[in-house]
C-alpha cells in the first residue's frame, strides 16, 4: 500500500512540474534557512563547552554604584585574588582553583631571529588546570616554574617548524627570557579564551614592574585584572556570592579608602554558561545579552519555514477543484477517507524529503559566505547521528505541517456532488488562502522594516561626530621602552622624511579609554558627588596629532614649562564638573593640576552610547601607544614603508605592527553589522519564498479564470483592465498584511533602537518606502501571469473550456 502511495505521489508530482518546482524550491530554502540558523544557534549555546570543568568555572566580577546607578565589571584588584586563594580556596573550601591573570593582549614572542606578534598573557600556575588544556607536550602544572611558558600548537609551529618545542628559550617583549614547558592544543573560536595563544607565569608578570609589589598587590581600589575560579563540585554560586559579598568593602576599609568605600562594592560570582548569552547588567541586574539574537533568529527560522509550509498548502488547497474528481472516483470505489489522507501526506512527504536533500546541498555550498558574515568557523555536523535524527524528524515534521491542511480538506469532498459536477469550492473556500498569504507578507514586511532600521541605526552611529581626524592615522602598541626613550629623535626623522604630519605617545589608545580614576576634587563639588573620569596621558603632540578640536583655552605646548601640571577637559568632563568658565580651575588629584583647554567631545568607547568624562594631562613616562598622522600628501602604502625604516633604525629587535585607527573604530560596529547582513539575508530569503507563493497562486487564478477572460475580451475587455482585475485581490491582500505589520515592527524595533543612548529616529518614510516596496513586489510577480492571461487568445481560450 505504502509503494503504491509514493508511485502515485511520483506521478502526481511529474504530472505537474511548476507546482512540484515552487514546492520544492520553497521548502528546500526555508530548510536551509532552518538549517543555517539551527547551526549559528548550536554554536552560539555550546559556546565554551570546550573546557570539561565548564558547569564549574566562574569569574568574580563586581557591582558598583556610582551617583545612584550601579554599573557592573569584572576588572578586580589583585588581594582580592589573594584573598580568595588563601581563605577560600582547598577540597573542603568553595573553590577547587583561583586564578589572577592580565587580560590577553599583544605580546612580542620571538626565538632567535623569529618574530612574531601573538596575543596572550600572565596567569597564575593552575590556570591550565581551571582550563583544562589538552596538552601536546609538557605538563599543565609546568607554570609553578616563574621562568616557563606554555604556547599553543599554532605559536609552537610558527616559531620553531618541525624542531621540538621543548625546552626551547623564548623571549617576551624583547625582555623576559622564558623555557618552554609545554605545548597545548589551539583553544577552539567557539570560547572566550579563543585567543590565549601563550600563557606565562602571573610570579614573572608581577616581578616586571617595581608598582605592581609595591602598590597594585596591596590596594583594593587598583581595578585592572581579572580573576577566575573553579568551583568544587557541590559548592553553590549563590550562596558563595553572597558569603563574599562584602570582601572589597573590608579590604578598602583596611586601606583606608574613603572613595573607595564610595562606590559600595558588591562582589559576586558569574558562571561560566553566562559569559556569552548573558553578559549584559543594566543597574545591577543581569538583563541578558547575545541571547536575544538566539531567540530572535530561532524566531526567523520558524517564520521562514513556515512561509515555505504556507506556500505549500496555499498550492495544494487552490489546486482542489482539479483534484475533486479524483478523490470522488476513488472514494466511489471503496478508499476511505484515513487512505485519502495517507495519500496525500505521501505527496507532502516526497516533496518534503526532495526538498531536505536540496537543502543539504543549499547549506553545504552557502555555508563558507555564512561563517564569514558570522565570524564562525562551523560545518555540517556529517558524522553526527543527532543531526540526521533531528534533520530526517524536522523533513517528516515539515511534510505533515504542511500536508494537514490539503490532507484533510481534499479528503473531506463528498463524491456525490463531486461526480455530478455540482461541487464548487465558493468565495469561502479562498479565504483560509488569503489568510496565509496575509501571515506570508506579515512576516516578510516586519523583517525587511527591522533590517532597515537596523542598518540605519549602525550607519547613524557611523556619521556621528567623532571629534578627532579618524582616518589617514595609525598607532603602535609599545611592548618596550626604546621607542620613548628615543621619541624625539625618531619624530625628527620621521618628520625630515616627510612621511608624517605629526607623532605623538598615549597611554590609551585613541579609541578606548584604557585608565579610569576617581577622588579628583575642585571649587563648587558637591561633598555627595561620586567622581569617574577617563585619564589619559598623552605628549604635547597628541592633539594636532589626533587633529582633535579645542573649543576654549589652548593645547598643550612644550612652550609652557608649566604644562607639566597641566590638564584638558572634554566637554562631558567640563559639564559633570559643573564648570561656567573651566579654564583656570584648579583640580587636585595627587597634586594640584590647572585647566588649560576644553576639546570638543571625542568618541573613544562605544559609539552608542555618552562620552565619558575624559582628563588628558602629560605623560610622564613611557606611553603604552605611538600615535602617527601620516602626510596626506603622499600615498600610505610609501609613508608607512618610511616610517618601518626609521622604527627599526632605533629598535630593530621588535615587529613593526601598525593599525588603521579608522579600521579599529570601524570594530565597534561588528556585532550590529553582523546581525544586520544575517538579518538581511534572510528577510531577502523570506520575500523569495512569499513571491514564489504568490506567483504560484497568480498561475493558478490565471488558470482558473481562462474561460472569464476570454468572454471579457470578447467583450471588450482592455490588456489593463484584465491586469488590474487579477492583481487586484493580491494588492488588497498586501496592503492587509501591511496594516498589520507596520504598527507591530514599529512596536518591537522601537525598544530595541531605545536602547541605545544616541539612535536614528523611527521615521515614517520607512514604514511608507518598505509598503510602496511590497506593493511593487507583489505587482512584479503576478504581473506576469497576469499579462500572459490577458495576453492570450480569447478564441483558443473559450475553445478549450
Amino acid at each position: 500500500m505504502i509503494k503504491n502511495y509514493l508511485k502515485i505521489a511520483w506521478r502526481n508530482l511529474l504530472r505537474n512540474k511548476a507546482h512540484t518546482f515552487i514546492n520544492v524550491a520553497g521548502l528546500s530554502v526555508g530548510m536551509a534557512v532552518a538549517m543555517l540558523i539551527g547551526l549559528w544557534i548550536w554554536d552560539e549555546l555550546s559556546f565554551n563547552k570546550y573546557f570539561r570543568s565548564y558547569d564549574h568555572i566562574v569569574q568574580i566580577m563586581q557591582h558598583q554604584t556610582f551617583n545612584g546607578t550601579v554599573g557592573t565589571q569584572n576588572a578586580m584588584p589583585i588581594p582580592l585574588g589573594t584573598k580568595l586563594r588563601q581563605d577560600y580556596t582547598g577540597n573542603t573550601k568553595d573553590f577547587k582553583y583561583v586564578v589572577l591573570s592580565t587580560w590577553v593582549g599583544d605580546h612580542i614572542l620571538s626565538h632567535g631571529n623569529k618574530k612574531l606578534t601573538q596575543p596572550g598573557g600572565y596567569m597564575q600556575a593552575e590556570a591550565p588546570d581551571l582550563l583544562t588544556l589538552k596538552m601536546l607536550k609538557g605538563s599543565r602544572k609546568a607554570l609553578n616554574d616563574p621562568t616557563s611558558i606554555l604556547i599553543s600548537e599554532t605559536v609552537a609551529k610558527a616559531l620553531f617548524g618541525g624542531t621540538d618545542p621543548m625546552s626551547q628559550m623564548i623571549k617576551i617583549d624583547n625582555t623576559w627570557t622564558v623555557k618552554v614547558a609545554g605545548v597545548y592544543q589551539d583553544i577552539p573560536g567557539s570560547t572566550d579564551f579563543k585567543d590565549l595563544t601563550f600563557i606565562a607565569p602571573w610570579d614573572l608578570y608581577m616581578t616586571s614592574e617595581p608598582f605592581l609589589k609595591k602598590y597594585a598587590a596591596t590596594q583594593w581600589g587598583s581595578n585592572s585584572w581579572q580573576i577566575f575560579a573553579q568551583l568544587n563540585s557541590k559548592a553553590d554560586a549563590a550562596k558563595i556570592s553572597a558569603r563574599i559579598k562584602d570582601l572589597k568593602i573590608a579590604g578598602l576599609s583596611g586601606n583606608g579608602d574613603k572613595v573607595g568605600l564610595t562606590f559600595k562594592a558588591a562582589i559576586f560570582l558569574h558562571p561560566m554558561s553566562k559569559w556569552h548569552l548573558y553578559s549584559e547588567f543594566k543597574n545591577g541586574i543581569n538583563t541578558g545579552g547575545a541571547i536575544q539574537f538566539v531567540w530572535m533568529f530561532s524566531i526567523i527560522a520558524v517564520f521562514v519555514l513556515l512561509l515555505a509550509c504556507i506556500n505549500f498548502m496555499n498550492l495544494s488547497t487552490a489546486r482542489s477543484e482539479k483534484r475533486a474528481k479524483e478523490v470522488g472516483i476513488r472514494k466511489t470505489l471503496g478508499s476511505l477517507r484515513k487512505q485519502l489522507i495517507s495519500q496525500f501526506f505521501s505527496e507532502s512527504l516526497l516533496v518534503a524529503g526532495f526538498a531536505f536533500l536540496l537543502s543539504i546541498v543549499i547549506v553545504q555550498l552557502t555555508l563558507p559566505w555564512f561563517n564569514q558574515v558570522a565570524d564562525k568557523k562551523m560545518t555540517v555536523l556529517w558524522a553526527s547521528p543527532l543531526f540526521w535524527i533531528t534533520g530526517i524528524s524536522f523533513s517528516l515534521i515539515t511534510g505533515l505541517i504542511a500536508g494537514s491542511y490539503p490532507a484533510f480538506y481534499l479528503s473531506s469532498f463528498q463524491p456525490v456532488k463531486v461526480l455530478k459536477g455540482t461541487f464548487k469550492a465558493g468565495r469561502l473556500a479562498a479565504l483560509p488562502r488569503q489568510l496565509l498569504v496575509v501571515l506570508q507578507f506579515t512576516v516578510s514586511v516586519t523583517l525587511i522594516i527591522g533590517t532597515i532600521i537596523v542598518f540605519r541605526q549602525v550607519q547613524f552611529s557611523k556619521n556621528r561626530p567623532v571629534g578627532y581626524q579618524r582616518t589617514g592615522m595609525i598607532q603602535l602598541g609599545m611592548k618596550n621602552e626604546i621607542i620613548h626613550k628615543h621619541f624625539n629623535a625618531v619624530r625628527n626623522d620621521l618628520l625630515q622624511s616627510g612621511a608624517i604630519v605629526e607623532m605623538a605617545e598615549s597611554g590609551s589608545p585613541i579609541t578606548g579609554v584604557w585608565s579610569n580614576n576617581s577622588g579628583l576634587t575642585w571649587r563648587g563639588k558637591d561633598p555627595n558627588l561620586q567622581d569617574d573620569f577617563g585619564t589619559i596621558p598623552i605628549t604635547h603632540e597628541f592633539g594636532k596629532t589626533a587633529g582633535w578640536k579645542i573649543i576654549s583655552g589652548r593645547d598643550f605646548s612644550r612652550s609652557f614649562l608649566s604644562d607639566s601640571s597641566g590638564m584638558i577637559l572634554n566637554e562631558a568632563a567640563v559639564k559633570f564638573m559643573g564648570f561656567k568658565n573651566p579654564l583656570g580651575q584648579i583640580i587636585k588629584w595627587g597634586k594640584d593640576f590647572k585647566v588649560v583647554g576644553v576639546v570638543k567631545d571625542m568618541i573613544m568607547s562605544s559609539p552608542y552610547d555618552a562620552v565619558k568624562p575624559t582628563i588628558f594631562h602629560m605623560l610622564d613616562g613611557p606611553g603604552s601607544f605611538v600615535d602617527i598622522r601620516i602626510n596626506p600628501n603622499i600615498g600610505a602604502h610609501d609613508a608607512i614603508t618610511k616610517i618601518e625604516a626609521i622604527f627599526k633604525k632605533y629598535d630593530p629587535d621588535s615587529p613593526f605592527d601598525y593599525k588603521f585607527t579608522d579600521e579599529e573604530y570601524a570594530k565597534k560596529f561588528a556585532d550590529e553589522e553582523r546581525i544586520g547582513k544575517l538579518a538581511g539575508f534572510f528577510t531577502i530569503l523570506a520575500i523569495f519564498i512569499s513571491c514564489m507563493g504568490l506567483f504560484g497562486m497568480a498561475s493558478f487564478m490565471a488558470e482558473q479564470r481562462t474561460k472569464e477572460i476570454g468572454v471579457r475580451k470578447v467583450l471588450g475587455a482592455s490588456v489593463f483592465g484584465l491586469w488590474r482585475l487579477m492583481s487586484k485581490e493580491f494588492v488588497i491582500l498586501v496592503t492587509i498584511s501591511l496594516t498589520i505589520a507596520i504598527p507591530v515592527a514599529y512596536y518591537f524595533m522601537f525598544g530595541w533602537i531605545k536602547n541605545y543612548k544616541y539612535h536614528a529616529e523611527l521615521s515614517w518614510w520607512i514604514f511608507g518606502a518598505t509598503a510602496a516596496g511590497a506593493i511593487l513586489i507583489t505587482l512584479l510577480t503576478v504581473s506576469y501571469q497576469s499579462i500572459k492571461a490577458a495576453l492570450a487568445n480569447p478564441v483558443k481560450s473559450l475553445r478549450s473550456e
